[in-house]
Protein backbone atom coordinates (compact mmCIF):
# COMPACT_ATOMS: atom_id res chain seq x y z
CA UNK A 1 0.00 0.00 0.00
CA UNK A 2 1.59 2.87 -1.24
CA UNK A 3 1.34 6.77 0.14
CA UNK A 4 -1.21 8.95 -1.47
CA UNK A 5 0.35 11.86 -3.26
CA UNK A 6 -1.13 15.42 -1.86
CA UNK A 7 -1.55 17.61 -4.57
CA UNK A 8 -1.75 21.10 -3.93
CA UNK A 9 -4.24 23.52 -5.44
CA UNK A 10 -2.64 26.21 -6.48
CA UNK A 11 -4.64 29.61 -7.13
CA UNK A 12 -2.83 31.40 -9.66
CA UNK A 13 -5.34 34.17 -10.55
CA UNK A 14 -4.62 34.68 -6.95
CA UNK A 15 -0.95 34.84 -7.54
CA UNK A 16 -0.92 37.14 -10.73
CA UNK A 17 -0.65 40.82 -10.47
CA UNK A 18 -3.66 41.14 -12.07
CA UNK A 19 -5.75 43.31 -10.85
CA UNK A 20 -9.47 43.42 -11.97
CA UNK A 21 -11.70 46.81 -12.26
CA UNK A 22 -15.74 46.01 -11.81
CA UNK A 23 -17.11 49.17 -13.05
CA UNK A 24 -20.24 48.60 -12.34
CA UNK A 25 -19.25 48.43 -8.34
CA UNK A 26 -18.55 52.51 -9.06
CA UNK A 27 -22.52 52.76 -8.63
CA UNK A 28 -23.53 49.90 -6.48
CA UNK A 29 -23.48 51.78 -3.39
CA UNK A 30 -24.35 55.44 -5.26
CA UNK A 31 -27.47 57.13 -4.39
CA UNK A 32 -29.54 57.79 -7.52
CA UNK A 33 -32.92 58.55 -7.65
CA UNK A 34 -35.22 59.73 -10.47
CA UNK A 35 -37.46 62.58 -11.07
CA UNK A 36 -40.76 62.87 -13.05
CA UNK A 37 -41.67 66.01 -14.19
CA UNK A 38 -45.22 64.73 -15.29
CA UNK A 39 -46.71 65.66 -11.68
CA UNK A 40 -45.62 69.43 -12.16
CA UNK A 41 -47.72 69.32 -15.28
CA UNK A 42 -51.18 70.46 -15.87
CA UNK A 43 -53.11 67.22 -15.85
CA UNK A 44 -49.97 65.49 -16.37
CA UNK A 45 -49.18 66.71 -19.75
CA UNK A 46 -49.66 70.29 -20.50
CA UNK A 47 -46.58 72.76 -18.80
CA UNK A 48 -48.31 76.15 -17.88
CA UNK A 49 -45.45 78.59 -16.79
CA UNK A 50 -46.87 80.01 -13.84
CA UNK A 51 -47.86 77.04 -12.12
CA UNK A 52 -45.07 75.04 -13.05
CA UNK A 53 -42.40 77.36 -11.51
CA UNK A 54 -45.11 77.83 -8.40
CA UNK A 55 -45.04 73.31 -8.26
CA UNK A 56 -41.13 73.41 -8.69
CA UNK A 57 -40.84 75.76 -5.94
CA UNK A 58 -43.01 74.13 -3.39
CA UNK A 59 -41.33 71.08 -4.22
CA UNK A 60 -39.28 69.09 -1.25
CA UNK A 61 -35.52 69.16 -3.01
CA UNK A 62 -34.12 68.01 -0.22
CA UNK A 63 -35.29 64.54 -0.27
CA UNK A 64 -32.41 64.86 -3.40
CA UNK A 65 -29.56 65.36 -0.81
CA UNK A 66 -26.35 63.80 -1.67
CA UNK A 67 -27.75 61.61 -4.37
CA UNK A 68 -27.42 61.98 -8.46
CA UNK A 69 -30.53 62.48 -9.71
CA UNK A 70 -32.36 62.12 -13.25
CA UNK A 71 -34.77 64.05 -14.65
CA UNK A 72 -37.19 62.89 -16.99
CA UNK A 73 -41.19 62.98 -17.80
CA UNK A 74 -42.89 59.83 -18.57
CA UNK A 75 -45.70 61.47 -20.83
CA UNK A 76 -44.90 62.72 -24.10
CA UNK A 77 -45.54 66.23 -23.04
CA UNK A 78 -43.47 69.15 -24.75
CA UNK A 79 -41.13 70.29 -22.24
CA UNK A 80 -38.97 73.70 -23.20
CA UNK A 81 -35.49 73.50 -22.52
CA UNK A 82 -35.65 76.05 -20.14
CA UNK A 83 -37.98 74.29 -17.75
CA UNK A 84 -35.60 71.05 -17.79
CA UNK A 85 -32.67 74.22 -16.28
CA UNK A 86 -35.12 75.19 -13.64
CA UNK A 87 -35.84 71.97 -12.36
CA UNK A 88 -32.05 70.56 -12.71
CA UNK A 89 -31.01 74.11 -10.98
CA UNK A 90 -33.44 73.30 -7.87
CA UNK A 91 -32.44 69.45 -7.45
CA UNK A 92 -28.89 70.99 -8.33
CA UNK A 93 -28.82 72.82 -4.91
CA UNK A 94 -29.00 69.56 -2.98
CA UNK A 95 -28.06 66.43 -5.11
CA UNK A 96 -24.37 65.54 -6.09
CA UNK A 97 -25.09 65.91 -9.99
CA UNK A 98 -27.95 66.16 -12.21
CA UNK A 99 -28.60 64.38 -15.47
CA UNK A 100 -31.55 64.15 -18.54
CA UNK A 101 -32.52 60.47 -18.19
CA UNK A 102 -34.53 57.88 -16.44
CA UNK A 103 -33.24 54.01 -15.82
CA UNK A 104 -30.53 53.14 -17.45
CA UNK A 105 -29.57 55.50 -18.19
CA UNK A 106 -29.16 57.43 -15.57
CA UNK A 107 -26.95 54.70 -14.14
CA UNK A 108 -24.57 54.85 -17.02
CA UNK A 109 -24.40 58.82 -16.86
CA UNK A 110 -23.51 58.68 -12.88
CA UNK A 111 -20.87 55.64 -14.11
CA UNK A 112 -19.87 57.79 -16.82
CA UNK A 113 -19.08 60.94 -14.15
CA UNK A 114 -17.28 58.25 -11.58
CA UNK A 115 -14.87 57.00 -14.27
CA UNK A 116 -14.27 60.40 -15.14
CA UNK A 117 -13.51 61.52 -12.03
CA UNK A 118 -11.70 58.43 -10.60
CA UNK A 119 -7.70 58.54 -9.62
CA UNK A 120 -6.73 56.27 -12.21
CA UNK A 121 -3.05 56.47 -11.33
CA UNK A 122 -3.06 54.29 -8.56
CA UNK A 123 -3.65 51.77 -11.28
CA UNK A 124 -0.14 53.01 -12.33
CA UNK A 125 2.23 50.08 -14.57
CA UNK A 126 -0.80 47.70 -13.25
CA UNK A 127 -1.76 44.76 -14.79
CA UNK A 128 -5.22 45.39 -15.14
CA UNK A 129 -8.72 43.48 -16.08
CA UNK A 130 -11.66 45.46 -16.61
CA UNK A 131 -14.72 42.79 -15.46
CA UNK A 132 -16.70 41.75 -18.62
CA UNK A 133 -20.02 40.16 -16.67
CA UNK A 134 -21.73 42.31 -14.98
CA UNK A 135 -25.42 42.58 -13.32
CA UNK A 136 -25.65 45.91 -14.90
CA UNK A 137 -25.74 46.00 -19.45
CA UNK A 138 -23.08 48.19 -19.53
CA UNK A 139 -22.55 50.19 -23.23
CA UNK A 140 -19.95 50.38 -25.20
CA UNK A 141 -19.34 53.81 -24.52
CA UNK A 142 -18.82 52.64 -20.59
CA UNK A 143 -15.69 50.42 -21.54
CA UNK A 144 -14.51 52.90 -24.12
CA UNK A 145 -14.61 56.09 -21.55
CA UNK A 146 -12.84 53.45 -18.94
CA UNK A 147 -10.54 52.65 -21.82
CA UNK A 148 -9.24 56.05 -22.18
CA UNK A 149 -8.86 57.07 -18.46
CA UNK A 150 -7.50 53.97 -17.50
CA UNK A 151 -4.71 53.65 -20.53
CA UNK A 152 -2.13 56.22 -19.68
CA UNK A 153 -1.66 54.56 -16.60
CA UNK A 154 -1.45 51.07 -16.62
CA UNK A 155 1.49 48.26 -18.45
CA UNK A 156 -1.58 46.09 -19.91
CA UNK A 157 -5.37 46.70 -20.12
CA UNK A 158 -7.81 43.59 -20.54
CA UNK A 159 -11.11 42.59 -20.91
CA UNK A 160 -13.32 39.77 -19.45
CA UNK A 161 -12.68 37.49 -16.63
CA UNK A 162 -9.29 36.69 -15.06
CA UNK A 163 -10.00 33.05 -16.83
CA UNK A 164 -10.56 34.14 -20.07
CA UNK A 165 -9.53 37.58 -21.52
CA UNK A 166 -8.65 39.64 -24.29
CA UNK A 167 -5.47 42.00 -24.46
CA UNK A 168 -6.98 45.02 -25.12
CA UNK A 169 -3.91 47.48 -24.86
CA UNK A 170 0.05 47.09 -23.63
CA UNK A 171 2.74 49.51 -23.32
CA UNK A 172 5.67 48.76 -25.69
CA UNK A 173 8.11 49.92 -23.21
CA UNK A 174 8.49 50.30 -19.77
CA UNK A 175 7.96 53.42 -18.26
CA UNK A 176 10.55 54.79 -15.39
Amino acid sequence: MGQEATMEIVNKVKQSKLETVDLEALVKDEPIQELDLKPFLFKGLILKEKEFRDAVKEHDWSRYANAWVGIHCSTDALIPHWAWMVVASSAGEWAKGVFFGSGMELREQVLLNRIEHKDWSLFQDSFVLLKGCSDMDLSPTVYVRATEAIRPHVRKLMYGEACSNVPVYKTMQRRS
